[in-house]
C-alpha cells in the first residue's frame, strides 16, 4: 500500500506470505510390520520397512524393499516492510524497515517403520578377512536377508518439531544533490537476524565438555537448549546486535560527457539458514559390534528400547546407542557465533564517458573484502591433533607409529606398545588406536555448523559499452577482469555450481587461502536486441511489410573462463591416521594437461586430458604443500548462446497475441562432464577398442553435462503464445 501524505511525503506499507508444503509423496499403506511379518520394532502403522543392500552386482540378489522420504516439510515466510520518503530542497530522505520470519515445520515419519541394511558380512567367514580370493569375497547381502540377520539400521518415533530463525532491518539514507554536478548518497542500515534452532529446544547440539553416560562419562554429549528441567540452561549461540552499516556514494560531472562514480559501505547477511529440524528428529542408529557380527534378527526385533528412540529425548547420553557403536554423530555442534552474520567490506570507482551520440561506455573498479561467512570444513572436532600426538609420543612421519596407529587396539602391536587401553568401557577391541585417541572416540565425525570462520577476498576491473536504441537496435557489452580468493567460505555456496570448501590443514587455518573452487578471471557478455522497423509496406508489399513489421529479437552469448579443477587428493595414509585429507603437490616442470581441452582436436572418449606426472603424494603422514586450486588448472571454456524472437500482434481493442521463440545453446554445442582428477593415481583404464573407462583424466562421454550456471545443456527451444485482454 502507498500514500501520497503531502505532496513531498510518501509512505509505502506492504506484506507478504509465503508457503511451501514439501510432501511425502510414498503411498501410505497403513501397513503393520508386526502383524503382517512378525517384525517388532515399528513405531507406526503406516508403511512396509525399509530394507536395503539385498543385492551385489556379482552375486545378484533382489532390489530394496520399502519407501524411503516419510516426512511432511513446509517452509512458512510472513515478511513486512514499510518505508517513507520526504523531499525537502536539494535533499531526498528515506527511511524503513524490514521484518522476516523463518518457519520449517516437519512431520517426519523417516525412521518410525524402522530402517534395516544388510551386507555380506553375516554370511561371509571371519578366517578369510582381508585376504584376496580371486577377486571375489565370501558372504552374500541376500543370504543374510535370509536368515534375518541385519547389519545396521535405525528406528525413530513420529516427530513433529519446528525450526526457524528470524530477521530484522531498519535504514535511513539521504540523497543530497549538492550542486547541478555533484550528488551525494549516505545512510546508515542496522540487521539483526536470530541463528536457525528447534524452537521449543527439542533439537541436541553436540557438547565437546558435557559427560556422556552411554560411554562412562567420556565428554562428548547431547544438551538441549532452554531453561526447564533436563536442559542445558543455555542458549546454543548469541545472536549478533551490531551489524550497523554504514554507506556512502557519489556521482560528479566532470565533464559534460564524463561521469565520475564511487561508493563504499558495509553490508550484512542474514545468518545462515541451516533447517535444524533435521537435528531435532535423528533417528537412532544401531549396528554390529564387531564386523561379522548382526546388530539384530528380524525374528527377535529391535535391539533399541521405546526409551533410547523416543522423542523428544532429553538424555545426554541419546547418542551413540551403545558404548561399542562407532559411527557418525547425528548431532552437529552448533557455533556459539552461529547468530553473527556475514559482512562485507565493499568499495568501487569508475568513470562513465559518452563517446558520441548514444555511445556510453563504462570502466570501474570493484572489490570487497568478507568476514564471518561460513566455514564450517575449518573445524574437525574428531580429528587427532598435533597437541595429541606429542601427548602421545607419536610421529605420523614414523612407519612404526604409523602401524601403530592403524593396527586394532586389541592387537600384538598396541599390545607391546600400551596401547592396548580401551577409551572407555565397551569400546569395540577391533577399532584402530587411532580411532581410541581421537577427542571423541565414541564418534567418527562430528560436524560442525553455522561456524562464522570462512573469508573472502574479491579485486575486479569490469568494463562496459552501451549502445543505446537507434534505429531499432540496441547493443552492450560487458568485460570482466576478477580474482577471487577465499579460505573456509564455500561452504556458503548456493545455487547450481555450488561447491563445498576443501581445506588441506584445519590446525594451521592461515593457510588455506586459495583460489575460489567458482573463479572465472575472465568473463565477456554481449547482448543485443533488434525491432525491425514497421512499415506501411515492403518491397512496395502491404501484406508483407505487415508480417515484416515489429519484430522484436533478443541475444545473449557469454564467453568466459573454465572453472578450476580440484588439485588431486593425496595418497599417504593421512586420512587414515589423522582423519583429515590433503592434497598431492604440484610437481615443478610437468605439464597438467596432455591437451589442450579447448582446442576441439582431441577424442574425447579415448583422451585422457589430465597429465598425472604433474601430482606426486607428500611424505606419508604430511601435508602436502598445494592449494586447492589453480589458474591454469581449469576446466574446458563452455560458452552460453541464447536467442529468441517474438512479436505482439493486436487482434481487437484491449485483445492482442504475444508469440515469443526461446532457444538455448543455439549453436548446439557439446559439452562433457568435468574430468576424473580425485586421484592422481587411479590406473587408466581402456576397453577392448581402445576407449576410455575410468581413471585420472578420465572424461564420462556417457553423461550428458547437466545444465548449470556454468554449462547450459543440449540445444533447445520453446514456442510460447499469450492472448492478453
Amino acid at each position: 500500500m502507498e500514500a501520497t501524505l503531502r505532496p513531498t511525503l510518501l509512505l509505502h506499507i506492504g506484506a507478504g506470505y509465503q508457503h511451501l508444503d514439501f510432501q511425502d509423496k510414498s503411498p501410505v499403506t497403513n501397513f503393520d510390520s508386526f502383524k503382517e511379518l512378525g517384525l517388532r520394532g515399528q513405531t507406526l502403522v503406516r508403511n512396509f520397512p525399509q530394507l536395503t543392500g539385498l543385492n551385489t552386482a556379482s552375486y545378484g540378489g533382489i532390489g530394496n524393499l520399502g519407501p524411503n522420504a516419510q516426512s511432511i516439510s513446509e517452509m512458512v515466510k510472513p515478511t513486512f516492510n514499510n518505508s517513507m520518503t520526504y523531499v525537502t530542497g536539494n535533499h531526498t530522505y528515506k527511511a524503513g524497515s524490514e521484518l522476516r520470519f523463518e518457519g520449517y515445520p516437519l512431520l517426519s515419519f523417516q525412521s518410525a517403520k524402522g530402517n534395516y541394511v544388510f551386507s555380506a558380512n553375516q554370511t561371509g567367514q571371519p578366517s578369510t578377512q582381508g585376504q584376496n580370493l580371486g577377486g571375489g569375497a565370501t558372504g552374500f547381502p541376500y543370504a543374510s536377508f535370509l536368515l534375518g540377520l541385519v547389519n545396521n539400521g535405525s528406528i525413530g518415533d513420529v516427530t513433529k518439531s519446528r525450526g526457524g530463525k528470524h530477521q530484522f532491518g531498519m535504514y535511513v539514507q539521504d540523497t543530497w544533490k549538492v550542486t547541478r554536478k555533484f550528488t551525494l548518497d549516505y545512510g546508515l542500515r542496522w540487521d539483526y537476524s536470530s541463528y536457525s534452532k528447534e524452537n521449543y529446544g527439542r533439537g541436541p547440539d553436540f557438547s565437546p565438555t558435557t559427560p556422556n553416560p552411554t560411554v562412562g562419562g567420556r565428554v562428548g554429549a547431547a544438551i538441549y537448549e532452554g531453561s526447564l528441567p533436563g536442559r542445558c540452561q543455555c542458549t546454543f549461540a548469541s545472536n549478533y546486535p551490531y551489524a550497523i552499516g554504514p554507506r556512502m556514494g557519489l556521482a560528479y560531472q566532470i565533464t559534460p560527457k564524463t561521469v565520475l562514480r564511487a561508493g563504499w559501505g558495509l553490508v550484512y547477511t542474514g545468518t545462515p539458514v541451516s533447517n535444524l529440524a533435521s537435528n531435532a528428529v535423528s533417528s537412532t542408529p544401531f549396528s554390529a559390534s564387531s564386523p561379522f557380527a548382526s546388530a539384530m534378527s528380524l525374528k527377535d526385533g529391535s535391539p533399541l528400547t521405546p526409551a533410547q528412540y523416543a522423542w523428544p529425548n532429553f538424555s545426554p547420553g541419546l547418542y551413540p546407542a551403545g558404548p561399542s557403536i562407532i559411527g557418525v554423530s547425528p548431532m552437529n555442534v552448533i557455533d556459539q557465533n552461529a547468530g553473527r552474520p556475514a559482512r562485507q567490506n565493499q568499495w568501487s570507482i569508475g568513470l562513465q564517458r559518452e563517446i558520441f551520440r548514444n555511445l556510453v561506455i563504462d570502466g570501474s573498479y570493484v572489490a570487497n573484502r568478507g568476514v564471518w561467512w561460513q566455514g564450517n570444513s575449518l573445524l574437525n572436532y574428531n580429528a587427532i591433533s598435533p597437541a595429541i600426538l606429542a601427548a602421545w609420543k607419536l610421529d605420523p612421519t614414523n612407519p612404526n607409529d604409523q602401524a601403530l596407529l592403524n593396527s586394532q587396539i586389541g592387537s600384538a602391536t598396541a599390545i607391546a606398545r600400551g596401547f592396548n587401553r580401551l577409551p572407555y568401557p565397551g569400546f569395540p577391541t577391533n577399532q584402530p588406536v587411532s580411532q581410541a585417541l581421537r577427542p571423541f572416540p565414541q564418534f567418527t565425525t562430528v560436524n560442525a555448523i553455522s561456524a562464522p570462520l570462512g573469508k573472502t577476498w574479491y579485486d575486479s576491473f569490469q568494463f562496459k559499452a552501451t549502445k543505446r536504441y537507434s534505429y531499432g537496435f540496441d547493443f552492450s557489452y560487458a568485460f570482466t577482469f576478477q580474482k577471487e580468493l577465499v579460505s573456509g567460505a564455500e561452504s556458503d555456496s548456493v545455487g547450481p555450481g555450488g561447491i563445498g570448501a576443501s581445506v588441506n590443514d584445519v590446525f594451521n587455518r592461515g593457510l588455506n587461502k586459495y583460489l575460489s573452487g567458482q573463479s572465472r578471471p575472465f568473463v565477456n557478455v554481449v547482448s543485443f536486441s533488434y525491432r525491425t522497423p514497421t512499415r506501411a509496406n515492403v518491397f512496395g508489399n502491404k501484406i508483407l511489410g505487415y508480417v515484416m513489421s515489429d519484430w522484436l529479437m533478443n541475444g545473449t552469448v557469454t564467453y568466459a573462463s573454465g572453472l578450476p579443477i580440484q588439485a588431486p587428493l593425496a595418497n599417504n595414509a593421512l586420512s587414515s591416521t589423522l582423519y583429515q585429507g590433503t592434497f598431492a603437490n604440484r610437481v615443478p616442470g610437468q605439464d597438467l594437461f596432455t591437451v589442450d581441452e579447448n582446442c576441439h582436436c582431441f577424442d574425447p572418449g579415448t583422451t585422457f586430458v589430465l597429465n598425472p606426472k604433474a601430482w606426486a603424494d607428500p611424505a606419508r603422514g604430511t601435508f602436502g604443500t598445494s592449494t586447492a586450486y589453480y589458474n591454469d588448472y581449469r576446466q574446458p571454456r563452455r560458452p552460453s548462446e541464447n536467442l529468441n524472437f517474438g512479436r505482439t500482434f493486436k487482434l481487437v481493442e484491449r485483445v492482442s497475441l504475444e508469440v515469443r521463440a526461446e532457444f538455448s545453446n543455439i549453436t548446439n554445442r557439446a559439452y562433457f562432464q568435468t574430468p576424473v582428477g580425485t586421484n592422481a593415481a587411479a590406473p587408466q583404464l581402456r576397453n577392448a577398442r581402445g576407449q576410455a573407462t575410468g581413471g585420472f583424466g578420465w572424461i564420462n562421454t556417457n553423461v550428458p553435462l547437466a545444465a548449470t550456471f556454468a554449462a547450459p545443456g543440449p540445444r533447445s527451444g520453446q514456442v510460447v503464445a499469450r492472448i492478453r485482454f
